[in-house]
């Protein structure tokens, strides 16, 4: 089973990482499995404090090393004290990862029927302001030539879903963005790369589909391990790809098998 595979030896190439929507879902099991498992000392940013600071806590609490940031990644002023507060708490971010993001108005309704103030607002959290926080901690990985950016994409992005246009839209967009910087920046060692997670037992897939079976469903845990793993080999795939989750939970499981 995917859940009792061993570690590789091998350690990832951060020392630091600044996670968005850090605080349920893939985000919180990333920087649990980068803080408890690899090492690395995470900021984890989300606009629920509680929820949040529950979670640097359990991380603090199993001995990582973990801090928070409270603050909404879609609001322009909060971009510069992010990345201000995450360096003076850690230093400088090796490993960035977009993880927040927002569907939308629930019930997910068609374009037809959305408000166009609806859309601005997902592409605030789930493009913009990856954007916005990329341009900030880009400038010092290159200074250091070191440093990831993993921006967390959607099957959405590729296929064209009933109700999940401006989600899907957005979600295309960013892929985009990843690949443009990565042709952008081809002559540096930085790395970009944009991870579909499939379908996750999450808030937010429940959220989308209430009636879905969780059961059907893979846990957040099991494909942070599987991201930790790509990532912990960087010449896997090459910067600027769009990686399926599910491919690499295949992988690893013919690997533990």
């Amino acid at each position: 089973m995917l859940d009792h595979a061993k570690p590789s030896p091998r350690q990832l190439p951060f020392d630091t990482a600044l996670i968005t929507g850090g605080s349920r879902g893939l985000g919180r099991a990333l920087a649990r499995t980068l803080a408890l498992e690899q090492g690395v000392a995470v900021v984890l940013v989300a606009r629920g404090a509680d929820e949040l600071n529950a979670v640097v806590q359990g991380i603090r609490a199993g001995g990582g090393q973990a801090h928070a940031i409270v603050a909404d990644v879609a609001d322009k002023y909060a971009t510069h004290r992010i990345a201000g507060e995450a360096a003076a708490l850690v230093g400088d971010i090796d490993l960035l990862i977009h993880d927040a993001s927002t569907l939308g108005p629930t019930p997910l309704r068609l374009l037809l029927d959305g408000e166009c103030e609806d859309f601005a607002a997902v592409l605030e959290t789930n493009l913009i302001g990856p954007y916005r926080l990329s341009k900030l901690v880009l400038g010092s990985m290159l200074v250091r030539e070191r440093g990831t950016l993993l921006a967390i994409s959607s099957d959405a992005a590729v296929e064209a879903y009933a109700g999940w246009g401006m989600y899907g839209v957005s979600k295309a967009a960013l892929d985009h963005l990843v690949r443009s910087w990565a042709a952008e920046l081809a002559d540096t060692p930085l790395r970009l790369l944009s991870v579909d997670p499939g379908e996750m037992d999450t808030a937010m897939h429940a959220a989308a589909l209430p009636d879905a079976d969780p059961s059907t469903l893979a846990r957040p845990e099991q494909v942070a391990a599987a991201i930790v793993e790509l990532l912990r080999e960087p010449a896997r795939v090459r910067s600027g790809a769009r990686v399926s989750a599910g491919e690499l939970l295949a992988r690893r499981e013919e690997v533990v098998s």
